[in-house]
């Protein structure tokens, strides 16, 4: 369901399809549309928890993290809706361009979180996270990537947050 002011793309984006990617595992939560908090720290403030499982022949790839350590995941929103390129979000006012929020809503419905691990199974490929991002990162969500938090490369330099 659009709201007013926003506008659609002509086309669907999953018909320029020009890259190929493979998922190596999914993301595993009690959230489903309709019961799902609306970001990442209304998810934190749940409580509840949740975990990457990763498909076979990728847990090898989990060596060298560990129990408290930030990751980034990076996530495939297939459920998500892809033809909106201006958005009239209710928090914000006015419309934004796509890439200006933080929207599930996008051509190629790529999410990302920074999450802590809680636990982990590097034989079996489960990873426990604090938290997921519940708007969009239903129960089965693919997962793309992971990559280590790192602060001296992921925080610009000089970057202070907002007050």
């Amino acid at each position: 369901m659009s709201r007013e002011g926003e506008i659609a793309l002509p086309f669907d984006p999953a018909d320029r399809t020009t890259a190929g990617l493979t998922f190596i595992g999914h993301i595993r939560s009690s959230w489903a549309k309709g019961t799902a908090p609306k970001n990442l720290r209304a998810a934190r403030e749940t409580g509840q928890a949740a975990r990457i499982e990763l498909l076979p022949g990728y847990a090898a790839g989990l060596t060298g993290l560990e129990v408290g350590q930030a990751i980034q995941i990076l996530y495939w929103v297939d459920r998500g809706v892809r033809d909106l390129i201006v958005q009239v979000p209710g928090h914000p006012t006015g419309p934004r361009g796509t890439v200006a929020l933080r929207s599930p809503v996008r051509p190629n419905p790529i999410a990302l979180g920074t999450v802590i691990i809680t636990s982990l199974d590097p034989v079996a490929g489960i990873i426990g996270i604090d938290a997921t991002d519940a708007t969009d990162a239903y129960d089965g969500t693919p997962l793309l990537d992971i990559k280590p938090w790192i602060g001296t490369v992921d925080v610009p330099p000089g970057w202070r947050p907002e007050a």
